[in-house]
């Protein structure tokens, strides 16, 4: 994220987490101004605007977000585009435990995958002082899009979320599936998803050198993108954030990656964070009343680079 944009949400956010409405989001007064009655009440939520750092040298310096542990630190131009979270609005407004739904590749409780939802939940409630989070994890071994979006019918009845995290793309590229079959697909389930007035944030697949070499994977990424972007919803752009941090390790992006292509426990660390930096980052959008931009994100996505005349590399041989 650019510094001016930086400093737009910082001058934004007060103002729009106090429009909840009594839900307790709301940056706390300075003790000079406080009404002497509230002094000893419990404090307030706070979800913080991004705090940024320019790194690297010269005009290609990139701001940041400090708020990120040193070794997760991307730009938010790199990391995650924006959208509304209404129903994730409604449940802090009415004081409610934060329900959600967890899917994809790194939720199915193999090996260091197991921690995943327990990052992901820690990371979310201290981003979120005093709201109680709950995350349910229910990834499947090999499931793409389709079967993915026959399954949440039932999980959604099920676990009623408030917002579904989905980590989209991985299995469909190890399948080869049709690209216009995969787009579809998730086109589709995540307008079902919203239709029953529960918010959705898409994971885009996880990068690699090999990876960013072949075209039907670059291409399914940049379908992961164009859904997010259609349907106005959160995504977190985990291949563009894999590839800065893997150009600045001497190991590439083997320090985030174990076997198989899976992420390792940092891998999932930073997952995590980013996962709830764009959440929290997107509960400062402003409503479609005060603004008339419903359905639109606050930022352009921008395709993967690396695909540009590159030529088809094979599949990898796990997730």
């Amino acid at each position: 994220m650019a510094l001016p944009q930086a400093a737009a949400l910082l001058t934004l956010s007060l103002a729009l987490l106090c429009h909840l409405g009594g839900g307790g989001v709301c940056a706390q007064e300075p003790a000079a101004h406080q009404d002497p009655a509230k002094v000893g009440s419990p404090p307030p939520t706070v979800v913080s605007p991004p705090s940024v750092a320019v790194a690297g040298q010269g005009a290609d310096a990139e701001a940041v977000d400090v708020t990120l542990s040193p070794e997760c630190r991307v730009p938010g131009s790199k990391l995650y585009t924006l959208a509304r979270l209404g129903a994730v609005k409604a449940a802090l407004k009415e004081k409610r435990p934060v329900r959600v739904l967890a899917i994809g590749a790194s939720t199915m409780g193999l090996g260091s995958s197991a921690t995943y939802p327990v990052k992901l939940e820690t990371a979310l409630e201290r981003s979120l002082p005093d709201v109680d989070v709950v995350v349910e994890s229910r990834g499947l071994q090999g499931e793409i899009a389709s079967g993915a979006g026959e399954r949440l019918r039932s999980m959604v009845a099920e676990l009623e979320p408030d917002l579904v995290i989905w980590q989209v793309g991985s299995h469909d590229a190890l399948a080869r599936v049709d690209l216009d079959a995969f787009g579809t697909a998730l086109d589709e389930t995540v307008q079902w998803i919203k239709g029953h007035e529960i918010d959705v944030v898409l994971v885009s697949p996880v990068y690699t050198a090999s990876l960013a070499a072949d075209d039907y994977y670059t291409s399914l990424v940049r379908k992961v993108q164009e859904v997010a972007l259609r349907e106005g919803v959160p995504l977190v752009q985990r291949y563009e954030a894999m590839r800065y941090l893997a150009r600045r390790n001497d190991k590439g992006e083997g320090h985030l990656l174990g076997s198989q292509f899976r992420l390792n426990d940092l891998g999932l660390r930073c997952m995590a964070e980013h996962v709830t930096r764009a959440i929290t980052l997107s509960l400062l959008q402003p409503d479609p009343a005060s603004t008339g931009s419903a359905g639109r994100p606050a930022l352009t996505l921008a395709p993967p680079k690396d695909s540009a005349g590159a030529k088809a590399a094979p599949a990898p041989a796990g997730p």
